[in-house]
């Protein structure tokens, strides 16, 4: 009896750390933004070359 609750704890161990990391993943990983975009700049001065 001893045996068989060690590996019912150790199955539900398993079945919440794998629910834990699907639901981490949606969450935080998909909602973050793929990448930084960097604003282009405007103005300045350009010389011209005559």
């Amino acid at each position: 009896m001893e045996t068989f609750l060690e590996i019912l704890r150790e199955v539900l161990k398993g079945v919440v750390r794998e629910l834990s990391a699907y639901f981490f993943q949606k969450k935080v990983l998909e909602n973050k933004k793929t990448a930084l975009r960097r604003r282009k700049q405007k103005g300045g001065s350009h010389k011209n070359n005559t």
